[in-house]
């Protein structure tokens, strides 16, 4: 069987790449830059999802094909609606074409926890819309899909655009840790490890035409991650939270507009914050060796 991932050089692409390949796929990583962590059983190609040509080309011959490529920052996403447009919802539409031309078994989607929300800005509308092509074109084509809504992600791979890998960084360097909104806000932070693994068990012939949230099992206030992170650490934190209301970001749920009901999947076995973090420290530390 042989699967495509768009975006698969990227921090959660990456990894559920690799997790198919443990599952037994062929891989093939498409991406405008090359993966840093290319292993056997994977293939690499370079492109863009706005060229229609190389899109058509790379699905040729796929079972399966993910797609996390696209704009995935909210902040970076409300100064940039057209490129967000562009990316989001037009390059998935060029994908899904490529999908029907090809009949893959099925399309496998990245969505956000957003996606059930009015916050967000021009990156919850551009998940909404891309939602809603990938249904017509269920109810158009018969091209059967599995719509994932990841929640707050962290781990190994992350970026500095990585909430929690930010704060984790500030922790260790002693800086100060400027928060927005207050010390009660809550997040349920999944290990970006069990979502791959989830994202594969997807596959089963029981998820299809499903829309499935991916988050955490447990909720954690800033303040419990602060003091985790503190004593971890062993080390006091300074932490300022302005208490503003943002447009963007939720502060307890982003439950406020419903465009499709969704189910949370959860695995029986996953990773503790707790542990999480420290993985995450430890890996931080390793790459400051390197330099």
């Amino acid at each position: 069987m042989k699967a495509v991932v768009f975006g698969g050089s990227g921090f959660l692409g990456s990894h559920v790449a690799d997790e198919l390949v443990k599952q037994g796929y062929e891989v093939i990583i498409f991406d405008k830059l090359q993966s840093k962590y290319l292993q056997n059983g994977q293939f690499m190609m370079t492109g863009d999802i706005l060229d229609r040509q190389q899109v058509f080309s790379v699905i040729e011959g796929c079972d399966y094909v993910y797609n996390y490529a696209g704009i995935a920052d909210l902040d970076s996403a409300s100064t940039k609606p057209v490129d967000t447009v562009l990316l989001n919802v037009a390059g998935t539409c060029n994908i899904l074409d490529a999908c029907v031309e090809h009949q893959v078994r099925r399309f496998i989607y990245a969505s956000s926890f957003y996606a059930n929300s009015e916050k967000g800005g021009f990156y919850r509308c551009s998940k909404q819309s891309a939602e809603l092509y990938i249904e017509e074109y269920e109810r158009k084509y018969g091209l059967e899909y599995t719509i994932l809504r990841y929640g707050s992600l962290y781990g190994p791979r992350a970026d500095k655009g990585n909430g929690m890998k930010r704060m984790i960084e500030k922790a260790m360097s002693g800086e100060k840790i400027h928060c927005f909104g207050t010390e009660e806000d809550t997040r349920e932070y999944i290990h970006v490890l069990d979502a791959a693994k989830l994202s594969v068990e997807i596959l089963d012939t029981k998820y299809i035409n499903q829309h499935l949230q991916l988050t955490g099992q447990e909720t954690y206030t800033r303040k419990q991650v602060m003091a985790l992170l503190s004593e971890i650490l062993n080390k006091k934190l300074e932490v300022i939270y302005d208490g503003e209301t943002s447009e963007l970001h939720y502060s307890v749920t982003p439950y406020t507009y419903k465009p499709h009901a969704n189910y949370k999947l959860v695995s029986n076995c996953y990773h503790d914050l707790g542990q999480g973090i420290i993985e995450c420290i430890q890996e931080m530390e390793k790459n400051v060796d390197r330099c």
